[in-house]
């Protein structure tokens, strides 16, 4: 039914995208030949191209609740992370995405993860808080689904290919690289060159859809929170969540946060097929 399926960024709220995946992926006959998401929505990508988005709620959730704070003032003093999301993360992506899974991965669609370089005339100390600060204020005054503040700035998109890595560390690596929103997470090196959080370009990656679209093809782009508007698209679909997903980005204290966003996608995802079998 869509060629091709694009996943916002959104921290925990990614997944709803899974809850979404699960429960319509089978019934709409979701068979994309190319994937493509940007920050966490990258990791959800991955996940549900691999049928393990529920299972990643469940990890995140347990973890969640293991009474870690989202500041660890202790660890901070002993010169260990201040925040303990990134490590979380990071260890969550190592344990689902073992070399089966890459190898899997590597054999299915085309997969794309999108990240953000920092302007070439700014020093990246300069550049990440512009950026964020850029990306925040864009959204509190005027909320756009594809905002343009980082581009004006001089951030510039790059995209890597799944299927151009050797081995599961380097899709890791990329993963954290398409998050790195400091301090909550490390700036990521891709290429050799520091790679930052693709949001800051967009937060919603609809580039690499378009040759798709200009083709006749029909995408499906999966949003993480609510919009006044979204963009009217020839051969596009943006589908959002029908009421706010009750959970932080970066939250680690709250798994029944996680678990609610993972229920509402299915309700959601389950409500998309009905609409799409009514005559």
């Amino acid at each position: 039914m869509f060629d091709a399926v694009a996943f916002a960024g959104g921290g925990n709220r990614c997944y709803w995208q899974a809850g979404f995946w699960d429960a319509a992926a089978a019934h709409l006959g979701l068979a994309p030949r190319r994937v493509v998401g940007v920050s966490a929505g990258a990791w959800a990508a991955c996940c549900n191209v691999l049928g393990e988005g529920h299972r990643a709620a469940e990890l995140v959730a347990e973890g969640c609740g293991a009474g870690v704070r989202n500041m660890d003032w202790a660890a901070w003093r002993r010169r260990e992370p201040l925040f303990p999301v990134a490590g979380m993360y990071r260890l969550l992506m190592e344990t689902v995405v073992d070399e089966a899974a890459f190898e899997r991965l590597r054999a299915g669609p085309e997969i794309l993860i999108a990240l953000a370089r920092k302007p070439r005339r700014l020093p990246l100390a300069l550049a990440i808080p512009l950026g964020i600060a850029a990306y925040q204020i864009e959204k509190k005054l005027h909320g756009p689904v594809h905002p343009r503040g980082g581009r004006a700035l001089g951030f510039q998109s790059h995209v890597v290919r799944v299927q151009d890595m050797r081995e599961p560390a380097e899709l890791v690596d990329a993963l954290m690289a398409s998050a790195s929103v400091p301090p909550f997470m490390p700036v990521g090196r891709v290429g050799g060159l520091a790679a930052l959080d693709g949001g800051l370009v967009d937060n919603v990656p609809v580039e690499p859809l378009r040759d798709i679209e200009a083709a006749g093809g029909r995408t499906l782009v999966l949003l993480t929170r609510r919009y006044k508007a979204v963009p009217l698209v020839r051969h596009r679909t943006y589908v959002q969540p029908s009421r706010p997903i009750p959970v932080g980005q970066f939250d680690v204290t709250n798994p029944e946060g996680v678990r609610a966003a993972y229920r509402l996608g299915r309700e959601d995802g389950a409500a998309f097929v009905s609409a799409a079998a009514a005559p």
